[in-house]
């Protein structure tokens, strides 16, 4: 059942975005994206680091589909459209992780395999004193065919920065597809400028500072944005506690917004969950400093909650969160003010926050 209220369409699965600006014509994908999942087992509730020739035990425990998951589940929880070409193995692993994502999250697996005989990569995470440690394992990578080599239609695709990539980045810039890009640690330490060559394809750019910094050569997260924004027309640089600063280089407009103070439980996949949100908020045609206040809320709420996928937030945590802020003492008005551009696109909020979402585990039967 869906139902209009104003320009917004609302569905049993929340709300979507983008009802306004839909017609018969667009791709039927709105983002599009591509990478490694990880089967993720997160424990929570460690009072410090596991220590040497001890035994730990851990309060919480989750699993969830990670990797690119994190960022495929933070779209669709969103409201958006989004298709995953993946490659799964033929374990119990990759059956829950596929079930969880194409069942659980309505995330369009068309373009995703299962390769026989390969084993689902995993992650480990140990989440304490506001930080994680995560310890992975991996078979071989199966091989590349499990992604399509052209790129389908989409509003917005998002890859990550890497010289095999170089191709389909291009690929889908020519389609008009608008290309978000991240970029890995540099490992090697060269963090050579050169292979940020494929901003030329990208509609925006969102490292995080040491990233940024790193790349340009410069001492300042800012400086670094107005540096990056002569390559691609919108550099964002994330400041951690600070917030994010963006810069388009195409008007010149820049636009900083300070972080939400939370109390953090987990920061896995903060940073998928923030560019979910900017993407979003780009494809709806939203200002730019309405655009990082969004980024900077979803990500807020989501370390919160542990994990990566399990915390992305939905439009009813979103909610819930506008809602239950207004109400808390001590608020300040400016601040409040920053996120008014709410109160015309959220449904009303139904459920009190915070909020729990049910907690997906491996092992029970279908009776269990």
């Amino acid at each position: 059942m869906t139902i209009r209220d104003g320009q917004h369409l609302y569905s049993a699965a929340g709300l979507d975005p983008l009802a306004a600006l839909r017609t018969p014509a667009d791709p039927p994908c709105d983002v599009y994206l591509t990478g490694s999942v990880f089967l993720d087992i997160i424990f929570t509730g460690l009072d410090s680091a596991p220590v040497r020739g001890t035994e730990s035990w851990a309060s919480g425990m989750g699993s969830s589909p990670g990797g690119v998951a994190n960022m495929a589940t933070a779209l669709a929880r969103l409201g958006l459209r989004t298709s995953l070409a993946a490659a799964f193995g033929d374990d119990h692993y990759g059956e829950y992780c596929w079930d969880a994502l194409e069942q659980g999250e309505g995330i369009d697996l068309t373009l995703s395999r299962t390769v026989p005989g390969w084993h689902s990569p995993v992650t480990v995470s140990m989440a304490y004193e506001g930080e994680r440690t995560m310890v992975s394992h991996g078979h071989e990578a199966p091989p590349a065919e499990s992604a399509p080599e052209c790129p389908p239609p989409a509003r917005a695709a998002i890859a990550s920065l890497a010289p095999d990539r170089a191709e389909w980045i291009a690929q889908a810039a020519r389609k008009g597809t608008r290309v978000f890009a991240d970029v890995g640690w540099d490992e090697s330490g060269r963090w050579d400028p050169a292979d940020l060559a494929d901003l030329e394809h990208c509609e925006a750019f969102l490292p995080n500072a040491d990233e940024a910094m790193r790349y340009t050569r410069t001492e300042c997260p800012l400086a670094a944005a107005h540096a990056l924004s002569e390559h691609v027309r919108l550099a964002v640089v994330t400041l951690g506690a600070e917030g994010a600063y963006a810069v388009d280089g195409a008007t010149g407009e820049s636009a900083q917004v300070p972080a939400i103070e939370v109390e953090a439980l987990d920061p896995t996949g903060a940073g998928d969950v923030f560019v979910a949100g900017f993407v979003t908020g780009t494809l709806a045609g939203w200002p730019l400093a309405d655009r990082l206040a969004f980024a900077g809320l979803t990500a807020a709420l989501s370390v919160q909650e542990f994990g990566g996928s399990l915390s992305a937030p939905g439009w009813s945590e979103i909610a819930a969160w506008w809602q239950s802020v207004q109400g808390l003492p001590d608020q300040n008005p400016a601040a409040l003010r920053r996120y008014a551009f709410l109160e015309d696109l959220l449904p009303a909020a139904a459920r009190p926050w915070p909020l729990r979402r049910a907690v997906p585990t491996i092992g029970f039967g279908r009776n269990g």
